[in-house]
């Protein structure tokens, strides 16, 4: 399997549960600083796309599924009381990567509640916040009418210290705030530190990345964003943020040399996937879309691509 080929569906499987909206207030205030990644799912615009939908049912992440499982243990239906399911992917010291959801809707904290104590499920205090379990190890907090907060009980303690204050909040990093708001107001949208750039550049590259090239432009590379678009379509589009015009130059032509390389030997299905790919870079920005109609997206879905990087 073309690592480059992997690493751009892996990211589609992601972007199908992000369609998505700007961050509300509430939900800001719950995510630490250090992230690694925000992912968001607007649940109301994923009902309106037959292609966004058969992807969620073909190749759902596991993530996403352990998730809304969750929530329907603590009566809570994504599908009916959820309009936006957010992901932040944050560094705990010492402990690695930790990953808080954020959903919201329009709830009834006195009938969640309720509905909770009918069933048994009982509140565990954290400071001010009663947290209650659920499935697979994880906890929740409901926040206010429209928002709650659950991960598993690291994750959901760092998101609380976060909105009181004890740790630094989102906002407090201005790097990935300004790449929010360059992509936020998209119908699908995504942004990942320097870090998790670095890592997913890696991969797509494959042994390229152990070229000279790569290994000397790589702290110049600052984060990634992307939005998706599935009304006319498929459209992706991700933009590297680098530090100067040669950096996203000499990406680019990696990129572009590792694709042409790729399709001499690559299978119908994967020259498929990559002559919808083109490579640019514009200024201090390298740039890759995607295109892809319906069709040709859906039989990329139903192959052995998408079976194996779904894994």
């Amino acid at each position: 399997m073309n690592r480059f080929v992997a690493v751009l569906c892996l990211l589609i499987l992601f972007s199908l549960a992000l369609w998505a909206m700007p961050l509300g207030s509430s939900a800001r205030t719950v995510i630490p600083s250090d992230i690694q990644q925000i992912i968001s799912v607007d649940y109301r615009a994923l009902k309106n796309s037959e292609t966004a939908q058969a992807l969620k049912h073909q190749v759902l992440p596991p993530t996403l599924k352990e998730f809304e499982l969750a929530l329907k243990g603590v009566v809570i239906d994504a599908e009916k009381d959820v309009e936006q399911l957010t992901f932040a992917s944050y560094r705990v010291p010492k402990q690695g990567v930790k990953v808080v959801g954020i959903a919201q809707g329009q709830f009834s904290t006195t009938g969640v509640l309720k509905k909770m104590r009918l069933n048994k499920i009982r509140a565990t205090k954290y400071r001010d916040v009663n947290t209650y379990p659920m499935s697979g190890g994880m906890q929740m907090a409901l926040l206010n009418e429209d928002t709650l907060v659950f991960g598993d009980l690291t994750a959901l303690k760092g998101a609380l210290d976060a909105r009181d204050g004890y740790i630094p909040a989102l906002d407090s990093n201005s790097q990935v705030v300004d790449m929010v708001g360059s992509v936020d107001s998209g119908m699908v949208w995504s942004v990942l530190d320097q870090q998790g750039t670095q890592n997913m550049l890696r991969s797509a590259l494959g042994d390229a990345s152990r070229l000279a090239d790569y290994e000397t432009v790589k702290k110049r590379i600052l984060g990634s964003r992307y939005t998706m678009n599935f009304s006319n379509g498929v459209n992706f589009d991700l933009d590297v943020v680098t530090s100067d015009s040669v950096t996203a130059g000499t990406l680019s032509s990696l990129l572009k040399a590792g694709m042409l390389y790729k399709k001499m030997t690559a299978s119908p299905v994967e020259k498929l996937a990559l002559d919808g790919v083109t490579v640019n870079s514009d200024s201090s920005n390298l740039q890759m879309h995607f295109k892809s109609d319906d069709k040709q997206f859906q039989s990329l879905l139903h192959s052995d691509l998408f079976a194996a990087v779904s894994q």
